[in-house]
């Protein structure tokens, strides 16, 4: 991260009456950089994002966006952040004109800095239809295209995505995410909640939260590796009685990590003799192949906090 960062975050807690929805939180965002913020539902990613954007004051701790914190006024940092998200935040009986010049009157942009940041944005996005297409007639992946250029016409510095590409095509979400590193290689801080593991893995850096707190924070590589800091194995019963089997396992010594993964299990074990005795014991019903963890296999562990 080069320079001041685009994002400050400093002891954040937000308190709704008794409950707390996120507790004291602190982490910072690089100018340019494509950052991940995943979590289950309820961990506090909304209520943190909605700070961020502007929309609610901290309880207590403080936030800086953009170089702008709260005691400047919400709308210091409403003007330098976009947001899109998964609904596309597009109106389905307006044409692509009629959504983008609706956008911009609410961001109060003059007629000749909105016709200029329109096209250069649709030039961006390589968008190759008519201006008067209506939005309900375009597949989602043009849609999600669109609501992001929408996003983007005040040209803001940093850009909140939240489940950008739910419910789009794999080939679509790719071209999204084509569209997201142009952005980030541009200078622009790309702010991404996801529950798609594989997109997680293109982000450059990963927050991860759980119940209103952050319990890691580091590149996907570097979470992988304070996650399982010992081989990580994928177990595949040899024959069907082996699955009730396996489950009767938990609790075993020896046995560190153990999460059922479609047909097979993924699995970590000690370094002691327990460990290696139940992977012997294990072979004997199971073919086990080690693997590489995943983000997927981090989110399971740090997150949902499911243990063996």
């Amino acid at each position: 991260m080069n320079g001041a960062p685009a994002v400050e975050v400093a002891n954040l807690t937000v308190k709704f009456g008794d409950f707390t929805a996120v507790d004291d939180i602190s982490f910072t965002v690089g100018r340019g950089e494509i950052f991940g913020f995943l979590g289950a539902n309820g961990a506090g990613k909304t209520t943190t994002i909605r700070v961020l954007c502007g929309l609610l004051p901290p309880t207590s701790g403080s936030v800086t966006v953009a170089g702008v914190g709260f005691e400047t006024g919400e709308m210091g940092i409403k003007r330098r952040v976009g947001y899109m998200s998964q609904k596309f935040t597009l109106y389905d009986d307006l044409t692509v004109e009629e959504n983008l010049s609706f956008i911009a009157a609410l961001r109060k942009l003059d007629d000749a800095t909105y016709r200029r940041r329109r096209d250069a944005i649709l030039g961006f996005i390589a968008f190759d239809r008519g201006l008067d297409a209506f939005v309900r007639d375009m597949p989602g992946g043009v849609k999600q295209q669109v609501a992001l250029a929408a996003s983007m016409l005040h040209d803001p510095e940093i850009v909140f995505l939240d489940e950008p590409t739910a419910g789009v095509t794999p080939a679509a979400r790719a071209r999204f995410w084509a569209l997201i590193r142009d952005l980030a290689s541009q200078g622009k801080t790309m702010f991404v909640t996801t529950h798609n593991m594989d997109e997680a893995e293109q982000c450059e850096r990963i927050a991860l939260m759980r119940s209103g707190r952050i319990v890691a924070l580091d590149t996907p590589a570097g979470l992988k590796g304070s996650t399982f800091p010992r081989p990580l194995y994928e177990l595949e019963p040899e024959e069907e009685g082996a699955y009730g089997r396996m489950q009767a396992l938990r609790g075993r010594p020896g046995l560190e990590y153990l999460e059922p993964y479609g047909l097979r299990f993924h699995a970590a074990f000690e370094d002691s003799p327990e460990g290696a005795g139940l992977m012997r014991e294990l072979k004997r019903d199971f073919r086990l192949t080690e693997i590489a963890p995943t983000v997927e296999d981090v989110f399971i562990r740090r997150v949902e906090g499911r243990e063996a």
